[in-house]
């Protein structure tokens, strides 16, 4: 529930002031008091594989963090593997991972409400994204913001894709 406060500086005496705007410069500067609650409450999901969750740990994100209805996924770097130059097989791996994950979580690609992509080169990568996109995203469509970066961590990726989606409220049974 937010916190609203009302101060009237006229009417508070000086010394009652000055405790108020302590409170509230308190209220205000405490950095992610609400969020690392929310986030705590949360389900957090960790990778499955024992050296990408290693990445994590030491970096400190997860795959995804499921708060109340929302799912929010950590950005899927795609990369191509030594020698290959196929884009369209990159990102069927990305997105099957993206699928992956989003399962773990209670939902599927139906689910998913917005799409942000970092691409390397934009104008070289869309045809191959919206080529494999279409395989696993129907109508009707989530937002998607595709955005061109100068370069990715790692360095070998050519794509990052953030999702974020809603979970399905759990089906009710009649009696």
């Amino acid at each position: 529930m937010p916190v609203r406060l009302r101060l009237e500086a006229a009417a508070l005496p000086m010394q009652r002031r000055a405790v108020g705007l302590a409170l509230l410069g308190a209220l205000l500067l405490t950095p992610g008091a609400a969020a690392g609650q929310a986030r705590r409450q949360a389900t957090v999901l960790m990778s499955e594989n024992e050296g990408a969750r290693r990445g994590q740990e030491e970096w400190g994100y997860s795959d995804a963090v499921v708060a109340g209805d929302s799912i929010y996924l950590s950005g899927i770097v795609v990369g191509l593997r030594e020698g290959e130059t196929d884009l369209a097989a990159a990102y069927d791996r990305a997105y099957r991972h993206i699928g992956e994950i989003l399962r773990r979580a209670g939902a599927s690609w139906d689910d998913v409400v917005d799409i942000t992509s970092y691409h390397t080169d934009v104008t070289t990568q869309m045809e191959a994204i919206v080529s494999v996109h279409r395989r696993y995203v129907t109508a009707p469509f989530p937002a998607w913001t595709a955005i061109d970066v100068d370069r990715l961590i790692p360095d070998r990726g050519i794509t990052e894709i953030k999702i974020v989606a809603r979970r399905p409220a759990p089906a009710t049974t009649a009696n």
